[in-house]
């Protein structure tokens, strides 16, 4: 199928559900983790009812949905746990821009997990809804960054069954903005590459690399930057979800979404100075193209001149009738050619 636009949106009521991804043939799964500090479930579905026996239950529960091309699923779990209309409408709204939306009993977050395949930047939408006993986290398909938390709950590994959804909601959050160190780490080792390049041997795809490059610098920021909003809001949050003491954790979380940012920003600039620096090194190229066709030109400015005057066709001219005038001729040009050669070396201008 074809990816749906979001031109399809206008005119349709608030909260009306229309996916705009492009995986509309992609399976809907859904893992359940439900644990306490003594003990955990991890379950996997396909049919979206099984999951909402969960819903009673006092321990923390992670609910993953991969697939948002099933409206229907996602409008029964948005359902069964009273989500407002607006919350599943940007659930499935994959051009939704990174932004955070506060409910009275639950906390709204979208933003993008960036990865690359076969060298080429993909942006996957991600959303997460906190409740009071749950997040509930919905991707566009199957993969993700979030498999070390899996283990983390699984194994009981640090403090994230000690602690409750809020603190949940932190690490899968975490888990995205620490992946984004790898791509911007991607992204400096193209541009080092370019760089090399234009100190080396450039080619004519160059310029195509480095507006490329710029593209998916420009990509990268517009799903990055504003998160930085979205993270001092959470930290700022005067909701009842979010306990004091995760303050700090969110606080650490911005620092890290500042440094991504400056970071991207670095690159851009680099972007910028890349193809600054492939235009001066074509104008370079181009002068000393033009320096060596002058002096080549200059050289034979004279010795044109010369021949010139001795191609003339009129009977009485000198030195025509001498026995010597052809040898002369060669010596004069030789040595001219020879001084003005060796006075071109002595500037430098060869």
């Amino acid at each position: 199928m074809k990816k749906q636009h979001p031109k399809n949106k206008i005119g349709l009521a608030p909260g009306t559900m229309v996916y705009t991804g492009n995986k509309q043939n992609t399976n809907t799964f859904i893992d359940v983790f439900d644990y306490t500090k003594k003990a955990f479930t991890e379950e996997k579905f396909t049919n979206i009812e099984e999951c909402f026996q969960f819903k009673s239950t006092n321990s923390v529960t992670w609910i993953n949905i991969d697939g948002l091309n099933n409206i229907a699923a996602i409008k029964k779990i948005g359902d069964h746990y009273q989500l407002h209309p607006l919350i599943l409408e940007d659930i499935v709204h994959t051009q939704q821009r990174p932004k955070i939306d506060e409910y009275e009993d639950a906390l709204f977050v979208v933003f993008k997990m960036l990865y690359y395949e076969k060298d080429q930047l993909m942006i996957e939408h991600i959303s997460l809804v906190l409740g009071d006993t749950y997040v509930l986290s919905f991707q566009e398909a199957d993969g993700d960054v979030f498999e070390p938390i899996r283990d983390r709950i699984r194994f009981d590994k640090g403090i994230i069954r000690s602690h409750g959804p809020d603190y949940l909601l932190y690490t899968l959050m975490d888990a995205v903005i620490d992946h984004y160190f790898l791509i911007i780490e991607t992204l400096g080792e193209k541009i080092e590459s370019i760089e090399e390049s234009l100190f080396g041997q450039s080619n004519d795809n160059t310029v195509l690399d480095i507006l490329n490059l710029k593209k998916e610098a420009l990509k990268i920021r517009r799903s990055i930057f504003p998160l930085r909003e979205v993270v001092s809001k959470l930290e700022k949050a005067e909701t009842n979800l979010v306990q004091d003491k995760m303050k700090n954790y969110f606080r650490d979380l911005y620092d890290h979404t500042i440094q991504v940012i400056e970071t991207i920003e670095i690159y851009r600039d680099m972007l910028w100075g890349l193809m600054d620096m492939h235009m001066t090194n074509i104008s370079n190229k181009m002068n000393e193209v033009m320096k060596v066709l002058t002096i080549v030109a200059t050289i034979f400015i004279p010795l044109t001149f010369i021949a010139g005057i001795y191609g003339m066709n009129f009977e009485n001219m000198p030195e025509l009738k001498s026995e010597y005038g052809y040898p002369v001729f060669w010596g004069v040009i030789i040595t001219l050619f020879s001084l003005m050669f060796y006075y071109f070396k002595r500037k430098k201008w060869l």
